[in-house]
């Protein structure tokens, strides 16, 4: 083997008396970076705050971890039979995500809903940052030394410290985190590329992301070597991921023929704006003969122009409620 991926000699980091689980570190870093993303676009389309993000997904992760958890020890129930103290375990690993998503994502938009936001549109704005968070919380099972593929000669085959038994010692393996990580980056940006050259309507770029998931989940789980229940050939989770990819298309396709428009936004005048308008009604102001003998400072103009600022900017669109 001229060049592989080794494998780590720790999955966590001692600092001081407590230790710092990489697999959960992972996650975590991820789940940051999916809230920021989606804090952001809430603010570029005017309809939510990144506090807004923030509490939403303090209760959308909680559900998301509980739900990836039971999915998990559902697929897996021989893992737990024999000890239900392993359940709750899930720092040692084992987070469905159809699980996560089938938990988390409802849960989001129940509370997206309470503040104002409306559905299709929180869907699209969290759509690129689900991936995000995927990309880099698969990091976590390369610390865990887990959920690798099928022997590799590969230059980038992955070692395993304890491979299986029935495989020869230095055995490399397809590292299939590694792949998951790279498609769910790819579908990210993937997804905001989309957004930004076609701007599908309100709630499709989600749809995008299940289909792209199941897609890239598919073949991925096709080299996976752990074990996991079959039908006619394929794994449980290929048949999940073909449900989603297929589902996904059909759903697609209605809301390309039904789509919901964007919503109504009072949107406020940022600074530079009402700058501008300061400026344009102070000079209409001075340029009016008429003025000098009655205004003698520039506070009428500020006046407009703060009046002007005022009222709501509208943009085409349906029930704020969609």
């Amino acid at each position: 083997m001229i060049a592989s991926i080794p494998s780590p000699s720790f999955n966590s980091i001692d600092i001081g008396p407590f230790s710092l689980n990489l697999y959960g570190l992972m996650i975590a870093i991820g789940v940051v970076a999916a809230v920021w993303l989606f804090g952001r676009r809430l603010e570029e389309r005017h309809i939510g705050t990144r506090d807004d993000a923030s509490s939403i997904a303090i209760w959308a992760v909680l559900a998301g971890v509980i739900g990836a958890r039971l999915y998990h020890v559902a697929t897996d129930w021989d893992l737990f039979a024999d000890d239900l103290g392993r359940i709750p375990q899930i720092w040692k690993g084992g987070l469905g995500i159809p699980g996560g998503l089938l938990f988390g994502v409802p849960v989001g938009l129940y509370f997206a809903r309470k503040r104002g936001i409306p559905l299709a549109a929180a869907a699209t704005c969290a759509a690129p940052a689900i991936p995000l968070a995927q990309a880099i919380g698969r990091w976590g099972n390369y610390f865990n030394q887990e959920l690798y593929g099928r022997p590799t000669d590969l230059p980038w085959g992955l070692e395993i410290d304890n491979p299986p038994a029935i495989y020869e010692v230095g055995t490399t393996f397809h590292p299939t985190f590694l792949y998951e990580s790279l498609w769910s980056l790819g579908l990210c940006l993937l997804l905001l590329w989309i957004d930004k050259k076609f701007r599908p309507a309100p709630g499709q770029l989600f749809v995008m992301y299940v289909i792209g998931y199941g897609i890239g989940r598919f073949w991925v789980e096709g080299l996976r070597i752990d074990r996991a229940d079959e039908f006619a050939g394929l794994r449980f989770n290929q048949w999940v991921a073909a449900v989603a990819v297929v589902g996904g298309l059909v759903l697609l396709a209605w809301m390309r023929r039904h789509p919901i428009a964007e919503p109504v936004i009072d949107a406020p005048l940022d600074d530079d704006v009402l700058d501008g308008v300061n400026d344009r009604a102070n000079d209409a102001f001075d340029d009016d003969p008429l003025n000098d003998d009655v205004f003698d400072d520039d506070s009428l103009g500020d006046e407009a122009g703060d009046r002007i600022a005022e009222e709501p900017t509208e943009r085409p669109g349906a029930d704020p409620g969609t």
